[in-house]
């Protein structure tokens, strides 16, 4: 596949997983800390992306001032726009299920709109990542696309059960985490696309934007919902999924 083609389908691939826990959620029901434990997991592997992916590519391409700018606006402009969509109905997005009737609340009327808005805003930095990550000419980081999929089947499975709670369609369901994984796919087209041929200044910094937001998105969402299930264990679920993900980077 051409590196174009190629950021697609790894963008899909990361966004399939919000179709995937909106199918496990329409049909089955998990239990509250099965869920969170992949949210620490993937929390666990996100972090390691973060670190030793994104921000290590960063600093190699444009050094430590594009790579603080970038970190910062990216954190920034995550925490301004998550503010905004969660005063409009997104605020427990990524819920796991304490709560039936916060998730419930979040997907009447048209908090169902804030929903997927807040999704995009999760997944959008994280899918231009991976298209940034292809114009070496080498291959997808392997980090990247698992950490990007563990992150969305937690807010597939707590959405989709709240929109359905809500008394949604299943056409209405589907179609907005199917739209959402298409719009993932083509983010990381996009960001193949658009700065291919950029300088290192421009690639670090948008690579690190993307960092910034991801390590905002996971102090904000993931960390508090996957501690408040699983509450001793968290710490060590997550440092499981961040050593699965070190030892993925550093072999390569």
């Amino acid at each position: 596949m051409t590196g174009l083609w190629a950021a697609g389908f790894w963008g899909l691939v990361g966004g399939s997983a919000l179709v995937l826990g909106a199918v496990v959620a329409w049909f089955a029901t998990l239990p509250q800390r099965l869920i969170a434990a992949v949210m620490a997991v993937g929390a666990g592997v996100l972090i390691s992306a973060v670190a030793f992916d994104l921000m290590d590519e960063a600093f190699h391409q444009g050094g430590f001032d594009a790579t603080a700018v970038g970190f910062l606006g990216g954190a920034i402009t995550y925490t301004a726009a998550n503010i905004i969509v969660s005063r409009r109905g997104a605020r427990h997005r990524k819920r796991s299920g304490s709560n039936p009737d916060e998730r419930q609340s979040d997907a009447r009327s048209d908090s169902g709109a804030a929903i997927a808005i807040g999704a995009l805003l999760d997944g959008i930095p994280e899918s231009v990542v991976i298209g940034v990550s292809l114009l070496g000419g080498g291959g997808v980081s392997a980090v990247t696309v698992a950490a990007v999929f563990l992150s969305n089947v937690p807010e597939g499975l707590s959405s989709a059960a709240g929109m359905k709670a809500a008394g949604r369609s299943p056409k209405y369901v589907f179609g907005v985490w199917g739209g959402i994984a298409i719009a993932s796919a083509i983010a990381a087209m996009i960001g193949n696309v658009a700065l291919a041929g950029s300088s290192p200044d421009l690639i670090a910094g948008v690579t690190a934007v993307a960092a910034g937001a991801i390590l905002a998105m996971l102090v904000d969402t993931m960390i508090p919902e996957a501690t408040e299930a699983t509450h001793d264990y968290s710490g060590l679920i997550a440092v499981v999924g961040f050593l699965l993900a070190f030892i993925l980077t550093k072999s390569g």
